[in-house]
């Protein structure tokens, strides 16, 4: 099985403006879950979401920010399990941008050291898709002054 997710995505927006998307907690909350995220390295903080114990999660991501190099580079640990300071799943996920002529190359690589979980690791496969089209959901409703319900 593999222990490392890689993908590639394409913003027609500048760098600035994906990275306000990988880093302002608010902003995070729209595509990802509900979180304490501050963009300081050595930061620890935490993603929240509903427990799914079909998957032996407790809904609850144990982070810590590791790298902040505004614009081009941003990690952070993401460990999880189902509770009582047991994880089943030990990771790092890096962002990288890449300004472009007419936008952004945003990467995303989630390495795991520690994956007994495989549904969870299964899940996060599929799972970072979804979540980045609604960054670029996000982005375009922003712009054009539109809200959803």
């Amino acid at each position: 099985m593999a222990s490392v997710i890689k993908n590639q995505f394409f913003f027609p927006h500048p760098p600035e403006t994906v990275w306000e998307y990988l880093t302002k907690s608010e902003l995070m909350e729209l595509w990802l879950m509900r979180n304490n995220f501050q963009p300081i390295a050595g930061i620890d903080f935490q993603f929240r979401t509903n427990p799914l114990p079909s998957l032996d999660f407790d809904g609850i991501c144990h982070c810590r920010v590791l790298e902040v190099l505004p614009f081009k580079r941003l990690s952070y640990s993401w460990k999880c399990g189902p509770g009582e300071g047991r994880f089943t799943l030990d990771s790092v996920v890096v962002w990288r941008l890449e300004p472009t002529g007419n936008g952004t190359e945003l990467f995303l690589e989630h390495s795991f050291s520690k994956n007994e979980n495989v549904n969870l690791f299964n899940g996060f496969a599929d799972g970072w898709i979804k979540h980045i089209k609604r960054i670029a959901e996000s982005i375009n409703t922003s712009q054009h002054g539109n809200t959803k319900a």
